[in-house]
């Protein structure tokens, strides 16, 4: 039976991760802080059953220690993070903290007390910033970050290669661009829009208040990302990789599927542009290149932008019902 530790497990990827590790008979290990009030609602969605927690804290390199001495796991899926960008210009050394020490004790810990763990590090679109415009990102795109956020885990990045080639660990990071699910966090443009929806559609509330419509992301969906980063660590050779669908939508698109899954075609008047959400620094666009990932990987996205919009406004409305 392999092993595998889940940092940032209480997560969306770390609740479909759980799910998918479990199933393919790992015994799951997942980290839990004692610092913040833990919530495991989205492994309770997923239905998800198993997982032996234990407690550590990503900004304090002994208790990190102490969990990898612990477990030996032959995997560790590093996916901890402050993962809200726009909250990242808030809590700056905090974001830095577990974002960027937090995977650096990690691999310090792995290097001196379980060098056969091979180490997936959670990178993110958000470290190329608006570098070469609209043109596709991929694994040889410079790295331009514009957040505080993508400041640390580009950081965390460069300090995987770093031991991968200082030390001949394995590590593999996952560049994964935006992807969404029903147990995404409700402070999330995505989640925010369709819980709005639902909302709207129920009679519970009137608008829903967002920032730049017409900013473009490559929306994917957790459950199929999740594949990708087990991928990673199955191949033979530590290696990083672009996830993502390759196509690019905007806000505005994605409020016209959300709104039409409840029958609504003119949303203008159920929609309030509010300048306290938009960044200070805003990136017009992202999209993704996924093409190693399939020619070395074997992985496809299986979820189009349709399915995931309507998975998700109709898991809210069970919800908000």
């Amino acid at each position: 039976m392999k092993t595998a530790l889940i940092t940032g497990i209480t997560g969306q990827d770390g609740a479909y991760l759980a799910k998918l590790l479990l199933g393919k008979g790992y015994k799951v290990y997942g980290l839990s802080s004692r610092r913040v009030n833990q919530s495991y609602a989205n492994l309770d969605w997923l239905n998800v059953r198993g997982v032996d927690f234990i407690n550590a804290d990503m900004t304090d390199q002994c208790s990190i220690q102490n969990v990898i001495k612990k477990t030996l796991p032959d995997e560790l899926y590093n996916l901890a993070a402050m993962s809200f960008v726009g909250s990242s210009w808030d809590t700056p050394v905090y974001t830095s903290n577990v974002n960027a020490m937090g995977a650096l004790y990690v691999l310090e810990a792995v290097k001196n007390f379980s060098p056969h763990t091979k180490i997936y590090q959670a990178s993110t679109s958000e470290m190329y910033g608006n570098c070469g415009g609209s043109e596709p990102k991929d694994e040889d795109t410079n790295f331009v970050p514009r957040s505080p956020y993508g400041v640390a885990k580009t950081f965390a990045h460069n300090m995987m290669v770093n031991y991968r080639e200082s030390y001949g660990m394995f590590t593999a990071n996952g560049i994964l661009f935006n992807h969404e699910s029903p147990v995404r966090g409700i402070e999330f443009v995505t989640r925010k829009i369709t819980d709005g929806v639902a909302k709207i559609s129920l009679g519970i509330q009137d608008k829903v208040s967002l920032g730049n419509l017409d900013s473009k992301r490559d929306w994917g969906f957790s459950g199929d990302y999740v594949e990708a980063m087990w991928m990673m660590l199955q191949h033979n050779e530590p290696d990083d990789f672009v996830i993502a669908t390759g196509s690019t939508y905007t806000i505005k698109d994605f409020l016209d599927l959300a709104f039409m899954e409840v029958g609504i075609e003119d949303w203008d008047n159920y929609v309030y542009q509010d300048p306290a959400f938009i960044r200070p620094a805003e990136l017009d666009i992202l999209l993704g290149n996924p093409t190693k990932a399939k020619r070395v990987l074997g992985w496809e996205p299986k979820t189009p932008i349709g399915g995931l919009v309507a998975m998700m406004v109709e898991a809210d409305i069970e919800r908000n019902k």
